[in-house]
């Protein structure tokens, strides 16, 4: 049997937490292997809404569920999480959840950095969650990150808290704002560190002793590849890898665990936050896929950023992720439109380019080369076979594989979890 990566191959926001649930029926293990809780998941299941931002999606289908070592982990959040969703009536013990002992921790000084930068009027607005995660993973770089192990070594955590403090005061004086103490900090671990050790373990040791007995493993990425640190808008991104990859890294597995890449795909683009989006449709369009498709963040609330179908950057993500086949999402949101355009390439200085560059620079100048196609009246919402769905929107569907060089394995017509067209089983292939 196989093991699944599941990656998002845009900029997120692409239904990786329906797909995560609907193929957890067929894992026994699901992992998340890199960000942290400013990527949000959001389960229908039976009509009960589940958010998730942290905590696998698998839980919810009471699977093993792993946080691994590329995760940084907000201890307080955790909590709150984990007694979020026991309150809906997921039983969460230290049977069905793992946290890798070598998980860097986002501390209350992480957030407060991220926002201070975010809301700075100097320097460079990436639209950040203000979460942390960035000044977790540049402490974890750093080599000066508060580990989930530390919380089981009481005695020298608070020489490790202000080994972590000597750059954060020093960034904090340079910026003008107070200094902390080292106590503050110690508190604040220690406040949590009972709730969150029992959960401890050794992520690769279990996923190794998974794998010997033949289990199926499910890697769950957060955000979107088109966000990844060295692949991505950079500097528009993530502080993490996202591409799958870093599945294997993120979990302490080797490359070769590592056997299908579903890559999330929705059938248009959003984005979150600042940076380029050739596609975006500041207009009666995308105010209509917004509407439609209920594009507001499940962490922050924020209105989604719209647009056509990308082609160029989803082909672009398939390359780079080895994506084996995709997940199409959303193509219901598409139903009644008369005309539907793809970005089938870009123009840039007059020039025809079949790829996304690198540059800020150039990325800002690219002019979308559009393609058009009948739109469809019929609905396709909560179709499960091919033949409830509309013929243009087949159409459509053959048309994407076609540009991005990627079949289409599974298709999602609405939030529900049965309402998915299995095309390829995943842990089959």
């Amino acid at each position: 049997m196989a093991n699944v990566v599941v990656v998002g191959s845009q900029w997120g926001d692409e239904g990786k937490g329906k797909i995560v649930d609907w193929l957890s029926d067929r894992a026994d293990v699901v992992v998340r292997y890199q960000g942290g809780h400013n990527a949000g998941h959001t389960l229908v299941i039976d009509k009960k809404v589940y958010k998730l931002s942290l905590l696998p999606s698998g839980l919810v289908q009471g699977k093993m569920s792993v946080i691994g070592n590329g995760v940084v982990v907000d201890p307080r959040h955790f909590v709150e999480e984990v007694k979020k969703l026991q309150g809906q009536g997921v039983k969460i013990s230290p049977d069905v959840l793992m946290v890798a002992e070598n998980a860097p921790l986002i501390l209350s000084l992480h957030q407060e950095l991220d926002a201070i930068r975010e809301g700075s009027n100097a320097g460079l607005r990436i639209g950040t969650t203000k979460r942390g995660i960035g000044p977790a993973y540049e402490d974890k770089v750093g080599r000066r990150a508060i580990r989930v192990i530390d919380l089981s070594e009481p005695d020298s955590l608070m020489e490790k808290v202000e080994r972590l403090l000597l750059h954060h005061n020093a960034l904090r004086r340079g910026m003008g704002i107070s200094e902390l103490v080292a106590s503050d900090i110690y508190d604040e671990l220690m406040g949590v560190a009972a709730f969150i050790l029992p959960f401890m373990g050794q992520v690769w040791r279990l996923l190794d002793e998974k794998q010997r007995q033949g289990k199926r493993i499910l890697f769950e990425g957060a955000q979107g590849a088109l966000l990844d640190n060295d692949h991505g808008t950079y500097p528009f991104v993530t502080s993490s890898n996202v591409v799958a990859g870093q599945a294997a890294a993120g979990a302490g597995v080797g490359p070769g665990t590592l056997d299908y890449v579903l890559g999330i795909t929705k059938a248009y683009t959003t984005r979150v936050g600042e940076g380029p989006f050739p596609t975006e449709q500041e207009n009666e369009i995308g105010q209509f896929l917004g509407e439609k498709g209920h594009e507001f963040g499940v962490v922050t609330g924020r209105k989604r950023r719209c647009g056509w179908f990308d082609a160029v950057l989803v082909r672009q993500m398939v390359k780079i992720s080895g994506i084996s086949g995709i997940a199409l999402t959303k193509l219901d949101v598409l139903d009644g439109l008369e005309h539907i355009k793809v970005c089938v390439a870009y123009e840039l200085d007059g020039e025809r380019i079949d790829y996304f560059p690198s540059s800020m620079g150039t990325q800002d100048r690219v002019v979308p080369i559009y393609e058009t196609l009948e739109g469809w009246k019929e609905t396709s919402a909560g179709a499960r076979s091919w033949a409830d769905l509309p013929a243009q929107a087949v159409k459509y569907v053959r048309y994407i594989e076609e540009l991005i060089g990627s079949p289409v394995a599974l298709l999602s017509t609405s939030p529900e979890r049965l309402d998915t067209i299995m095309v390829t089983d995943p842990f089959q292939s």
